[in-house]
């Protein structure tokens, strides 16, 4: 009896212990709308492809059906599906309230540490569950409930990082931080997926990584840090939201503590994982619900 106890004791500590040991103390998810890999190939990004080329990468991972904006930033920032989290709408719609499973940043709240968003599109709103992010940021003054103004809805990476290299100068130190790029979507939709008008997107956005990444080093929390670069969906000509590789395809990269160097991921890796290694870094349990896992073997 005591022998099985004792095994019981032991094993619970173990649990815990494994539980409360977090891989690093921050964790920076940076999303680029519309981050279709054979497009940002073409781009001129150096920031993005040097964080690519020094840490693990994989231009082969897969994005949610229905591939688009809020349903699939809604499953990288849950763990779960569109079958769970019934986020199906992709404009801010008010009436529809706030995601109604779990988010990662209210779980990291209920282990005590602090989140953030900087996002470039209002819809994100409907993921700023009461309680659950600390700082939310959208450059753009609140808007009536009936707007639907497209042009009031969205701004572009530059006022983005200003705000969030703000907030760093000015001690914030979230745990948890999630940054949206839209300029990739918006010119995908008025010029194509491809278009020179798209290429300059994102290389603004690369511009715009190199801010948030001197940021992270002036506040001093580059060695503490992981950063995952991803996408919530491609494109084709000037839309997306197919079960086709254009626009399911989308790069998923870790760089920073613990990551192995120059790696190329070759397991099946999906949006739902974005949000299992965030809280398996952060030392949280991932829940036995989620669709996503750990991509564990991007580290050391």
């Amino acid at each position: 009896m005591f022998r099985i106890l004792r095994f019981f004791i032991f094993g619970l500590l173990a649990s815990v212990a494994g539980a409360a040991a977090p891989c690093a103390d921050h964790v920076f998810i940076i999303s680029f709308d519309g981050g279709k890999p054979a497009v940002i190939a073409q781009s001129e990004m150096p920031v993005f492809k040097a964080m690519a080329a020094e840490g693990a990468h994989t231009w082969e991972a897969q994005t949610t059906m229905p591939s688009i904006t809020l349903p699939s930033h809604t499953s990288m920032l849950t763990g779960v599906t569109p079958l769970k989290h019934h986020i199906l709408w992709n404009d801010w719609k008010p009436e529809e309230g706030f995601v109604k499973v779990p988010t990662i940043f209210g779980l990291a709240k209920q282990h005590g540490l602090t989140t953030a968003m900087f996002v470039g599109k209002v819809k994100f709103k409907h993921l700023n569950v009461p309680g659950t992010v600390d700082t939310f940021v959208f450059p753009l003054p609140e808007l009536p409930a009936n707007t639907q103004d497209a042009e009031k809805s969205k701004v572009e990476a530059r006022p983005v990082v200003d705000a969030f290299a703000a907030a760093l100068a000015g001690g914030l130190r979230p745990n948890l931080c999630f940054i949206h790029f839209s300029d990739p979507d918006t010119t995908g939709h008025k010029y194509g997926w491809g278009s020179p008008e798209q290429i300059e997107a994102f290389a603004r956005c690369d511009g715009a990584l190199k801010i948030v990444m001197n940021a992270i080093s002036k506040a001093g929390l580059t060695d503490s840090s992981v950063v995952i670069l991803t996408a919530d969906h491609g494109g084709h000509d000037k839309t997306h939201g197919l079960a086709i590789p254009d626009d399911l395809n989308i790069p998923w990269i870790v760089w920073g503590k613990g990551v192995k160097k120059s790696t190329t991921l070759t397991a099946p890796i999906g949006t739902c994982d974005t949000a299992a290694t965030t809280l398996w870094l952060l030392g949280i349990p991932v829940p036995a619900g989620f669709d996503g896992k750990p991509v564990t073997s991007a580290f050391k």
